[in-house]
């Protein structure tokens, strides 16, 4: 059996578990949801995943590559060959969260309203996008602080642009009057992503 057919089979035999998971207890919820990390990482090491909170429709189970391109394969193929499951939905990457984000990183919290941009050229890679990140408090030498407003970018534009788009990222202290300098709101970075790759395809 292939590692993508052993991982929904193991999905499938422990379906009604996985969607009784509310009312379980809290130590059989952490094991039910540590032997399906297991089984994930079995098919592909390096992978996790994301499940929403139940909703009417059911849940919502996204895969991740964490950013890594190197793996985006292996998370579509998992994705394309998900059964069609009642109550399930299987998404491929971090999907963008929409604007006016506030995003907890360790003990750092990033609100995207008080966040700014600026494109930066890739001269290596001219088809890529540069970023420099105007933040309050910004600390370039905390790789925990870089990390916060990566994922932060993450949210807003989803895991697949961000992963290959964003070529080069920097951060800075937001200046006076931002907008005069040239940065534009981190709200506006969606529409901005989308002009992009627009203009790039031309």
């Amino acid at each position: 059996m292939e590692k993508t057919e052993k991982f929904w089979q193991w999905f499938q035999d422990h379906n009604e578990q996985l969607i009784a998971l509310g009312d379980m207890e809290e130590k059989e919820q952490t094991a039910l949801l540590e032997e399906l990390q297991q089984q994930l990482t079995a098919y592909c090491n390096g992978l996790s995943y994301e499940m929403s909170a139940p909703s009417p429709q059911g849940r919502t189970v996204t895969f991740s590559a964490e950013g890594d391109t190197d793996l985006f394969r292996y998370v579509v193929e998992l994705v394309d060959a998900a059964p069609d499951l009642d109550w399930w939905e299987f998404v491929a990457f971090k999907q963008p969260m929409g604007t006016g984000l506030r995003v907890r990183f360790d003990h750092y919290l990033f609100d995207t309203r008080k966040m700014y941009f600026e494109q930066l050229e890739c001269e290596e890679e001219p088809e890529m996008l540069g970023l420099r990140i105007a933040v309050e408090g910004n600390k370039p030498d905390d790789e925990d602080f870089q990390v916060g407003v990566y994922v932060t970018i993450e949210a807003l534009i989803g895991e697949f642009d961000c992963a290959t788009l964003v070529g080069y990222l920097e951060t800075a202290d937001v200046p006076d009057e931002p907008f005069k300098q040239g940065f534009q709101s981190c709200d506006d970075l969606p529409k901005f992503v989308e002009w992009f790759k627009r203009k790039r395809d031309e």
